[in-house]
């Protein structure tokens, strides 16, 4: 994985700007630590920092091949059939890198190549001659990638803190990035950020920027289509397209490892990856999180009805991975709370984001690469709100029901359009979900929690896991992901989805006789958060520290009262703030996460 960035302007000349084109290479610098490299001429910049995963000796960016230059972040998991393809039609390599791959296969089918990329990534490709730039990401959106059009200036880049060190790019809030942070927050509507003068390329898009003019298309959307397998068949299938990612995405030539969690996605994940490393004579390396003291505090739920330490070691021992257990200091994630908010480059998903920011620190003390969980419950249903009736068919969004708890933060009068704000983004998502005409009114709407599981929780994951693990340099893979999974899920009718009625109930099918029964049939259980009481004396200190602090107009944005009310007694909420995760303490640390947002890029309002 990598850091991309670029400048195309007319106005300026861009040789004599190396000044900020440096600072926006170094912005970059913990995406991509083992080299960098430029290419600049009068109207054109583009900027490349390496991870070095596969290939180390070879791939230098910005790559060229004829009039095109590519500066390119991600991994394509089908290199070896395009290169294959590509030598077909007489094209040949100098290195065995990805890259070289993406450019020829432009090279030769300009925008249509992407529809033949199995992978995640984010590029840029630069026609010296036309002057033209093209930009593209990945069809699900793992691999982030944020530009910004001022008057004849279009820049790009893997974070959104880069593209404010080009001059003109100013970091202004406005009411819709309000109503974004405290209204949606930390989920966010696809295309948007928070800053008015920066966007993002949808998932599954792409755009040619060519003399102030931006033309975007998307090459990938969810289809509607019959499903014509049985349900054993399924299984089947469901396994091979599972499997068969895993393994795609175990290719490396940097040490490798799993995130083991205990929990059905993570545990296929190490199993597969445990056979494919066998072969290979290789041990695997498995990593879990837990917090000081977290036994003692856990109170089950609906939403965490159990510990994953009680899983962990069955399933490592059952595969003989090296285990590696990592305990977080509760006072420790609290802090990190501000790194995460920087790595993110906006408030994010709290001590969500903070504890994997220090877990992936870990992790890559000995490791480069890792294979991560993340999105079997968007797509194969995992989550509650897909089995409880009551909350399937509310015309809201499932994790956040209601706005009241959000409202209830903010000073009286403060986004009066919020309510209609949240409701035309759910109400957008929804037109754009597929249907068939045969499907019924059940089908349809769980083909709508598909596409608004994939459009909006889905993407907060994605967000966190990229920002998090890239700040630490460390490259987390996401096999789950696979467009073709999400494609042929989105179109299993429920019944076969969630076999024996069980949430993800097809996937437990398929690997039963791969993992022990106990781990198969386990009950779902979210990342693991902290529910030791130090954590939330470390956050209620820095929110009121928040609350003195009257340099910044946050504090005209909040109901102080309620706020402390809030510290007083941080289990009061009635509901959840987002999801299965963010409750009254984590609340708080949302609040220290504005707050540190707002401190760190002199954020202006515009409202």
């Amino acid at each position: 994985m990598c850091g991309i960035a670029g400048i195309i302007s007319s106005d300026i000349d861009l040789r004599s700007e190396k000044e900020m084109i440096w600072k926006m290479s170094d912005s970059l610098k913990m995406r991509g630590p083992d080299a960098r490299g430029e290419y600049i001429t009068r109207c054109a910049a583009l900027i490349h920092r390496r991870l070095s995963v596969i290939d180390p000796k070879n791939g230098k960016q910005p790559m060229r091949f004829g009039k095109y230059i590519i500066v390119y972040n991600g991994e394509i998991y089908n290199t070896d059939e395009i290169r294959r393809e590509l030598r077909f039609h007489g094209y040949v390599f100098d290195t065995v890198c990805d890259t070289e791959v993406v450019l020829k296969s432009y090279h030769l089918w300009r925008e249509k190549c992407v529809s033949r990329l199995n992978g995640i990534f984010a590029f840029a490709i630069y026609d010296m001659d036309s002057e033209e730039l093209f930009l593209c990401r990945d069809r699900i959106g793992v691999k982030p990638l944020f530009y910004s059009l001022k008057s004849d200036l279009f820049a790009f880049a893997s974070r959104t803190d880069t593209l404010l060190k080009v001059k003109g790019i100013e970091p202004v809030c406005d009411e819709n990035g309000l109503n974004e942070i405290f209204m949606l927050g930390p989920a966010k509507t696809m295309g948007k950020t928070y800053f008015r003068d920066i966007q993002e390329v949808l998932p599954g898009e792409y755009l040619y920027y060519n003399k102030g003019k931006i033309t975007k298309a998307r090459y990938w959307t969810l289809e509607a289509k019959e499903f014509t397998d049985s349900e054993s068949q399924a299984q089947e299938h469901t396994h091979f397209l599972v499997t068969d990612a895993i393994r795609r995405q175990l290719v490396s030539d940097v040490p490798i490892c799993t995130f083991l969690s205990g929990g059905l996605d993570s545990s296929i994940i190490s199993k597969v990856a445990y056979d494919y490393m066998t072969d290979r004579g290789e041990i695997l390396n498995t990593y879990s999180v837990d917090y000081e003291d977290n036994d003692k505090y856990f109170k089950a739920s609906i939403f965490q009805p159990n510990k994953d330490s009680d899983y962990i070691n069955l399933i490592s021992d059952y595969i003989d991975s090296d285990h590696h257990n990592i305990v977080l200091n509760n006072i420790e994630v609290a802090d990190a709370l501000v790194d995460s908010t920087i790595a993110r480059g906006c408030p994010g998903f709290t001590d969500i984001d903070s504890s994997l920011l220090l877990f992936c620190k870990e992790i890559v003390k000995k490791h480069k690469v890792a294979l991560s969980g993340e999105c079997a419950d968007e797509i194969f249903g995992g989550y509650p709100w897909y089995h409880r009736e009551e909350i399937l068919f509310e015309d809201t969004f499932p994790w956040s029901r209601t706005t009241d708890v959000r409202k209830g933060i903010l000073a009286d009068g403060f986004l009066k359009n919020g309510d209609a704000y949240a409701r035309s983004a759910y109400d957008e998502t929804i037109k754009r979900t597929a249907y068939l005409d045969t499907d019924s009114r059940f089908e349809k709407r769980m083909r709508e929690m598909f596409v608004l599981n994939m459009e909006w929780f889905m993407q907060t994951l994605l967000a966190r896991k990229d920002a998090m693990s890239m700040e630490t340099s460390l490259e987390v893979r996401v096999p789950f992901c696979d467009y073709r999974i999400v494609e042929y899920a989105y179109n299993m009718p429920w019944k076969i989805k969630a076999y024996n009625s069980r949430e993800k109930g097809i996937l437990r099918k398929a690997f039963e006789n791969e993992l022990p029964e106990i781990i198969t049939w386990r009950k779902k259980s979210p990342y693991p958060k902290t529910f030791n009481p130090e954590y939330v004396e470390a956050v209620s200190k820095m929110v009121l520290a928040v609350l003195e602090d009257k340099s910044t107009p946050l504090c005209e944005m909040l109901n102080k009262d309620s706020i402390l009310s809030l510290i007083e007694n941080p289990n009061s909420l009635s509901e959840p703030w987002y999801g299965q995760l963010m409750r009254g303490p984590q609340v708080l640390s949302y609040i220290v996460q504005i707050y540190t947002w707002i401190r760190k890029y002199n954020v202006q309002f515009d409202i």
